[in-house]
């Protein structure tokens, strides 16, 4: 079936989903393009952990990365097969753009460019 994802497939997003940090994430990546160190200032942890999260949802393809000289920064991959499963998903979470307008007002969001 076109779209349909296999039940391995639904479980490992599931998981990826189950981690708060991530799920938050995901919502502000579906939306906005953001940095390493934005996480950090937004989940106040850090940078490796941030990356591990990060790593976790690349592996399976949802987000793309780009990079700008010494800086990455990461959006979600909406091409990818799973996007389809997870967009419905997203669009059911609250708003998560506030974070990064916290980030505009306290002058920390994109500190790294």
């Amino acid at each position: 079936m076109v779209g349909s994802v296999e039940m391995e497939q639904a479980a490992v997003i599931f998981k990826l989903l189950g981690d708060r940090t991530r799920l938050t994430m995901l919502k502000l990546l579906d939306e906005h393009t953001c940095c390493v160190c934005e996480f950090v200032e937004i989940f106040q942890v850090s940078q490796p952990s941030i990356s591990q999260h990060l790593r976790k949802i690349r592996d399976v393809g949802l987000v793309k990365e780009e990079r700008k000289g010494q800086w990455i920064f990461y959006s979600l991959n909406k091409s990818n097969a799973y996007y389809t499963f997870l967009a419905p998903l997203l669009e059911q979470l609250p708003d998560q753009s506030y974070r990064l307008k916290e980030l505009e007002e306290n002058g920390t969001r994109i500190n790294c460019c």
